[in-house]
Order: C-alpha cells, then sequence, then structure tokens
C-alpha cells in the first residue's frame, strides 16, 4: 500500500471505532479528542498538518470534526482510510439513534423517558446558547460582522427568511467586503494550538506528500463522478418507485440540501431542518424535534446526526412503507437521511484533500467563510430562543412559565461558563435533577 508512513491499518481502525463511541460534546470535543490522540500522544501527525487539515474543513458545509477524520484517515491510509475513518464516526451515532427513536415512537409517555428528556432539555437551550457565545467571541471582532450578526437574527426571526438565503447574503458580503475593507474579514482560526511536541511525527511537517495525495484532473473527475453517481442512483430509485412526492423522496432531497447549508456547524442548520421538518413538511412536531436534539446532544458523534431521529420520527408517523410496517419505514428514512446528509462531505473531502495538500498555506477564502460565521451567530441565538420558549412555556404564551425549566437553564449555564464543565456533565447533571423533580 503506497502510504506517506508505517501507521498500521490496523490501529488505525481501532482508534476510528474508539472515536466513534467516545465522540461526545460537540466538534469542538470531538476536534480536540482526534488532536490529544493523533498529535500529542500518538504523533501521527504534526501539529501544523492538523491544522492545515482542520482549516480545510472548516471552510466546508458539514460537521468539521467528521470531515476532519474523513481527510486525516484519507492522508494516512489512501481513499478508503477516509472512507472507513469518516463512516466509523458516524456508525454508532446512528445505530443508538435508531435504537432511542424506536423506543421514543413506541413508549414516549413512559414516566422514565420523560423524566429523562425533562430534565435534559432545560440543558440543551443553555448548550446552544454556549454555541453562540463560542462562535461569537471568536468571530464578532468587529463593528461590520456584529452588524452582519444582527441583521442574521433579524432575518429570521423577524422575517422568517430561510437559512439558505441568509447563508448566500453573508457569502456575497464577505465576497464584496474582503475588497473594500480587508482587514474587517481576517479572521484567525478558531481551533489554532500552540501546542508544539519534540518528538518527530509519523506524518510531520516536512514529510512528504504521498502520491495519492498529488492532486490530478482525472482523480478529481472519477471521485465527481463516483459521489454523483452514489447520490443520483438512489435518488433516481426512489423518484421511479415511490414518487417524487414520497416521504421517502421528498426526505432525501431536502436533506440533500441541507447538507450542504451547514455551515458554522449543526446548531447553524437546525433552524433551516425545523423550518422544513416541522414547518413546511409536518414530518414532526415542535416538541419531537426538542427531544430529539436533547437525545442527540446525549450521544455520541456529530450533532447534525439529530437528522436520523427527524427521519425516523417522520418516516414512522407519515407510515413511509405502509400501516403495517411503522418501526421499518422509520428505519428506511432514518439510513436514507443519514446515507444523502452525509455523503456531500465524503465528496467534498476526497475531492479537495489532494488539492490542499498540493497548494499548503495558499488557501484564502476566509473573507466569505467569516461572513458567513458571523451570521451564523445570529442564527443560533434565534434557535436558542426557540429553544427557551418551547421549553419554558410549554404551554405556549397563555400558559404558565416552568420555573423548575428555567432554574434547570440558569444552573446549566453556570456550569458551562463559570464551573467550565464539559457538555455530558451537565446534561447528566440536569438529566438528574430534573428527572427527579419530574417523578417525584
Amino acid at each position: 500500500m503506497d502510504t506517506p508512513s508505517s501507521i498500521p491499518m490496523t490501529q488505525a481502525l481501532k482508534f476510528w471505532f474508539k472515536l466513534g463511541l467516545i465522540s461526545f460534546g460537540g466538534p469542538a470535543g470531538q476536534i480536540a479528542i482526534m488532536h490529544q490522540e493523533l498529535v500529542e500522544r500518538r504523533h501521527w501527525i504534526s501539529e501544523r498538518r492538523f491544522l492545515h487539515a482542520l482549516n480545510y474543513c472548516m471552510l466546508l458545509p458539514g460537521p468539521e470534526a467528521q470531515q476532519l477524520a474523513t481527510y486525516l484517515g484519507w492522508l494516512m491510509h489512501r481513499t478508503w482510510g477516509g472512507v472507513i475513518a469518516g463512516l466509523l464516526f458516524v456508525l454508532p451515532s446512528l445505530l443508538l439513534l435508531i435504537a432511542l427513536s424506536a423506543i421514543y415512537m413506541s413508549f414516549g409517555d413512559a414516566p422514565a423517558l420523560a423524566a429523562l428528556l425533562y430534565g435534559i432539555k432545560p440543558a440543551v437551550t443553555a448548550i446552544v446558547l454556549q454555541a453562540a457565545h463560542r462562535i461569537g467571541s471568536k468571530t464578532l471582532k468587529n463593528p461590520l460582522l456584529c452588524t452582519i450578526a444582527l441583521a442574521s437574527f433579524l432575518a429570521i426571526f423577524a422575517l422568517n427568511l430561510p437559512f439558505p438565503w441568509i447563508v448566500l447574503l453573508a457569502a456575497i458580503i464577505g465576497f464584496v467586503g474582503q475588497r473594500l475593507r480587508p482587514h474587517d474579514f481576517q479572521l484567525a482560526s478558531g481551533h489554532a494550538s500552540t501546542h508544539r511536541s519534540t518528538v518527530r511525527a509519523i506524518i510531520d511537517d516536512d514529510t512528504p506528500a504521498p502520491a495519492h495525495a498529488s492532486f490530478r484532473w482525472s482523480r478529481l473527475a472519477v471521485v465527481l463522478t463516483v459521489g454523483m453517481g452514489l447520490w443520483l442512483i438512489p435518488m433516481g430509485l426512489l423518484t421511479a418507485l415511490l414518487g417524487w412526492q414520497h416521504t421517502l423522496t421528498q426526505m432525501s432531497w431536502f436533506f440533500t440540501t441541507a447538507a450542504l447549508m451547514t455551515f458554522g456547524g449543526a446548531y447553524a442548520v437546525l433552524p433551516y431542518v425545523y423550518q422544513g421538518a416541522v414547518t413546511h413538511y409536518g414530518w414532526l412536531s415542535p416538541r419531537q424535534m426538542m427531544d430529539g436534539l436533547a437525545l442527540g446532544e446525549s450521544t455520541p458523534g456529530p450533532l447534525i446526526m439529530v437528522v436520523a431521529f427527524v427521519a425516523f420520527v417522520g418516516g414512522y408517523q407519515h407510515a413511509a412503507l405502509g400501516s403495517d410496517a411503522l418501526l421499518m419505514g422509520g428505519v428506511v428514512a432514518a439510513c436514507l437521511v443519514t446515507w444523502f446528509t452525509f455523503l456531500p462531505s465524503f465528496i467534498f473531502i476526497l475531492a479537495g484533500a489532494p488539492l490542499v495538500e498540493s497548494t499548503r498555506d495558499n488557501l484564502n477564502l476566509s473573507a466569505p467563510l467569516t461572513a458567513i460565521t458571523a451570521a451564523v451567530v445570529g442564527v443560533i441565538v434565534n434557535l436558542a430562543l426557540f429553544f427557551a420558549y418551547h421549553t419554558w412555556w410549554p404551554q405556549g404564551w397563555s400558559g404558565t412559565v416552568d420555573l423548575v425549566s428555567v432554574s434547570l437553564t440558569a444552573l446549566a449555564l453556570i456550569a458551562l461558563f463559570y464551573f467550565k464543565r464539559s457538555v455530558m456533565e451537565v446534561l447528566a447533571g440536569s438529566a438528574i435533577l430534573g428527572g427527579a423533580f419530574y417523578l417525584f
């Protein structure tokens, strides 16, 4: 095998499988685990090569942690290494969410599950607010970017402007702004690190790029052709066998577009998923969307895997495979949506990584990305308000305020911001306190 190192494939497989099982804490936590294991402990890849790969993944729509795993797997062990790394990052989460979704739809009113979700949802509101603060503190460095964030918030909150339009307008502002006011759009990588090991990495700064990392137009054409085929064949079969208006076909198309809108992480695209899945298609209710995010936050893998729950509930409630196969309809919907959500990420990495490796330090697409990230802050604030409303006023404005949920959200914010506790610790603590109150 033509690899740039002596990293055994069996060891890499064990690591990627382990990562898929322990990757809690969102993209920041997942990237931190990869950095600690691959750069600091195992010395498989140097700090600079790791950050170079990450900076490319940050420019792409889609889950950056999963894309980074795919990129590093590809760099170490060619195409199949990247495919396996990306799949193992997602597969445990998919299987777990399918099982939890089946339990939810079959026993959603069971006291134990209801108590668990009651405790988790206030913590989710706090986690989304923390995400807005984390991204905003790294991005909103000047009045212009703050204005973009505010305009984005008003566009989606007051005008209900679709998320793709917000992304497009922000990218245009960034593209024009880098020529008129370039200094306002210069943004350092949010994941930069000062760590530099004294031990040489197997793939070090000066390690020559492997043969498979050389950019070739013929290879790019093959990757794009295969990628389009992997999208067109299942989409064509769904359309031919079930029709364009069928639930499974519409889900596959909708989540393909959602995958291309995931700039800034899952929190940024969730409003788009809500607009489509809840408001437009009616695949699930606002309460079920909140429950799905609570389950997604408490399982490993990228948070965008919440789309598996959305699809399962939609396929189940809309009897995608008939009224006598509700659970199977949910399972098929979840698998299809996961396929169409993550396929673009694999194509982006396998098609673009050779070009990135051959043009290190020359990638300059930061201004549109910076503007999009600023807009994402406003969108995430809107998402936090949406979750707070449905958590604190479960019966709507006409009902009473759930003071327990408000208190749990406040405690979760204190734990996250002041005591710097991890997402999993906050979720566990909120689940215990809220669940105990709900039951007793």
